[in-house]
Formats: C-alpha cells, sequence, structure tokens
C-alpha cells in the first residue's frame, strides 16, 4: 500500500521561512517523478515544484522561483519544499504527489494534476502580513 505524509508547514509572518516534507511508504521516490500541488482558499489547486531525479531535473513555478527549493533524501525517501522570504499568497494547503517516472515513450506533463497517482493528505501554511 503506497503512502505519502506530509509533515511540516504551520504559520510564519511574511519573510519567513517554512520547510513541508513528504515522506514515502510502498514506493521509492527515487524512481518518481514527485511534485508539491498548493491550494489557496477558494482556488484551485497548482502545481509548486516538481522533482525528477532520473532526469537529474527540477521546475519551479514562475511565482515560487528563486525562493521555493525542492530535494530529495534517498536514505529516508521524502522530498523536501524548502520556502524561503514567504509571502500572504503563499498561504494554503501543500498537497505532494508521485507518478512513476517514464523514461523511455509516454509523454505526461508534469504541471498537471492528472499526471499525478499517489497523492498525500495536504499541510497547511499560512503567512500573514
Amino acid at each position: 500500500q503506497v503512502q505519502l505524509v506530509e509533515s511540516g508547514g504551520g504559520l510564519v509572518q511574511a519573510g519567513g521561512s517554512l520547510l513541508v516534507s513528504c515522506a514515502a511508504s510502498g514506493i521509492t521516490f527515487s524512481e518518481y517523478v514527485v511534485a508539491w500541488f498548493r491550494q489557496a482558499p477558494g482556488k484551485e489547486r497548482e502545481v509548486a515544484a516538481v522533482i525528477r531525479p532520473l532526469r537529474g531535473d527540477t521546475w519551479y513555478e514562475y511565482s515560487v522561483r528563486g525562493r521555493f527549493t525542492i530535494s530529495m533524501e534517498n536514505a529516508k525517501n521524502t522530498v523536501n519544499l524548502q520556502m524561503n522570504n514567504l509571502k500572504p499568497e503563499d498561504t494554503g494547503i501543500y498537497f505532494c504527489a508521485a507518478r512513476r517516472e517514464t523514461l523511455h515513450g509516454g509523454s505526461y506533463d508534469y504541471t498537471s494534476q492528472t499526471s499525478y497517482v499517489y497523492w498525500g493528505q495536504g499541510a497547511r501554511v499560512t503567512v500573514s502580513s
């Protein structure tokens, strides 16, 4: 049984930092594409950052570039999202999601929710002004 469990998050003032982590069981993250999505109150869920370890690359949504860093700790089977210089508009529920990587054949849109098979329950991040 596959489980993704987020931890971290919380309340921080604007300009502060938070770390959210996603620990996996039942799959090996290093073989997967892992993304952090976020959903602000009253808005649709959107992708914030993606890591593709087998391709050796990462991707960030424009508004978080230079402030957020996604990374993978293979020994802990965990993906982290370090968030710095947080803004009130970063407030929301942060979800990690995973799909098996397909290096040969089968294209996918790694920014789309529909490309991901496994999801965590979410971690709340609140940034006060």
